[in-house]
């Protein structure tokens, strides 16, 4: 395996954003190295949802450009990526992605944390996580509010996180939460390696149902997420898709020049 100092991927410009132009493969490769020598940084797992929230936030913009890896979650980045010269680019869906990671982890010794989902959610994917993946180790869950934490509860959590000190924190949060939760704590844990997974979280535990593989394919994740949770998602879906196309053609055109240039990902390895 090559180590980091070897050099970066290629970014995909998906309006302003940096997307890794790699597939799964080399994206838990790169992972893996990360572990391997004790550096530290946060991987971001982004698709048209979160693309179109860092359009609104400059600051999620550039919190996804300073992440060790910012991997193409859904399709329609990887068709950018395809159209910009990166023919060997590949979905990085965030429930493989985890899965995957975790049987690295199991076979390589590290240690895994879960924070996030609702009440008890983090416990129920424990329990499934230690069943498909027996020697997996899992020092530790933490659910958080519905709400900033306050200082004591902060307090509580780096304290107990630090003192298991775990190799990979999973962050099951929506998009924007789990970036910024992970860009603001990832320098304050005893921790190397921190993953926002969103719902891989309700997925892996059995509480959501993950689409057929010719939908992914398709790009059409999206309608299946809608056809379950229509109340929570549908504003998010059909607001953002549409924006997103118009806005895109408009890049792939040379119609609109995409303000911010993604940022070198050297910054957060120590």
């Amino acid at each position: 395996m090559r180590p980091l100092s070897d050099g970066w991927p290629e970014l995909a410009n998906v309006l302003g954003v940096g997307v890794s132009a790699i597939d799964m493969a080399d994206a838990l490769r790169r992972a893996e190295g990360l572990l391997q020598q004790r550096c530290k940084g946060y991987i971001c797992l982004t698709g048209v949802h979160g693309v179109m929230e860092a359009q609104r936030d400059e600051t999620l913009r550039d919190i996804l450009n300073r992440s060790f890896l910012c991997l193409p979650d859904g399709m329609p980045t990887v068709w950018v990526g395809h159209l910009q010269g990166h023919p060997a680019m590949g979905r990085v869906y965030g429930p493989d992605f985890m899965l995957q990671l975790c049987k690295l982890s199991a076979r390589h010794g590290y240690r895994n944390f879960l924070y996030g989902g609702k009440y008890g959610v983090a416990e129920i994917l424990r329990a499934q996580l230690e069943v498909l993946i027996p020697a997996i180790d899992i020092v530790g869950t933490y659910t958080p509010p519905f709400r900033p934490l306050t200082t004591s509860e902060e307090e509580q959590l780096i304290a107990r996180i630090n003192q298991s000190r775990p190799d990979i924190i999973w962050v099951g949060l929506s998009t924007p939460k789990q970036e910024r939760f992970m860009a603001q704590y990832i320098a304050r844990l005893e921790t190397h390696l921190m993953v926002g997974v969103g719902a891989a979280f309700d997925i892996h535990a059995g509480l959501l149902a993950d689409a057929p593989q010719w939908v992914k394919d398709c790009g059409l994740q999206w309608l299946d997420r809608l056809r379950q949770e229509p109340r929570r998602l549908g504003r998010r879906y059909l607001t953002n898709n549409p924006r997103f196309l118009w806005q895109i053609a408009l890049q792939l055109s040379g119609l609109k020049r995409s303000e911010g240039e993604p940022l070198s990902r050297f910054q957060h390895l120590s």
